[in-house]
């Protein structure tokens, strides 16, 4: 299976929601919205199979010393085939050298960071005004 990853890749709606419902996020509950902050990151980054939009990840960032991923999702049928981590790791070659890259994790996402390098913030807590409906 070969994955295409790319900071240059065009995106479609429809192929978006697919992906982030498929990932049971509530962000596709508002596609117009989605679009817009994914087509507006600082970088926006794809992996795809045979053309498939199996994976993506976006970051905002200062450009300079400071970049923040909050998305970062893989199709569940591709989960634990290494699509999340080439993504980040062209997320890392981008950002190498920042003084922080910084991201929230729960669940079982915290240990695929950590594997990665991320660590725990000190004594930091995320905190959020959230317009989700999943917590």
């Amino acid at each position: 299976m070969e994955v295409d990853i790319s900071q240059q890749d065009s995106i479609e709606e429809s192929e978006v929601i697919a992906l982030y419902r498929a990932n049971e996020w509530s962000s596709a509950d508002k596609p117009e919205q989605l679009m817009a902050a994914l087509r507006n990151s600082h970088t926006l980054i794809t992996a795809r199979i045979d053309g498939r939009l199996v994976g993506l990840a976006n970051a905002i960032s200062d450009g300079h010393l400071v970049v923040y991923y909050p998305h970062m999702l893989v199709d569940p049928d591709f989960h634990r085939c290494g699509i999340g981590s080439k993504i980040m790791s062209a997320m890392s070659k981008r950002y190498k050298g920042f003084h922080q890259q910084m991201l929230t994790a729960d669940g079982d996402a915290i240990q695929f960071y950590e594997a990665l390098g991320f660590e725990r913030a000190g004594r930091t807590a995320s905190m959020w005004i959230y317009a989700g409906n999943d917590h």
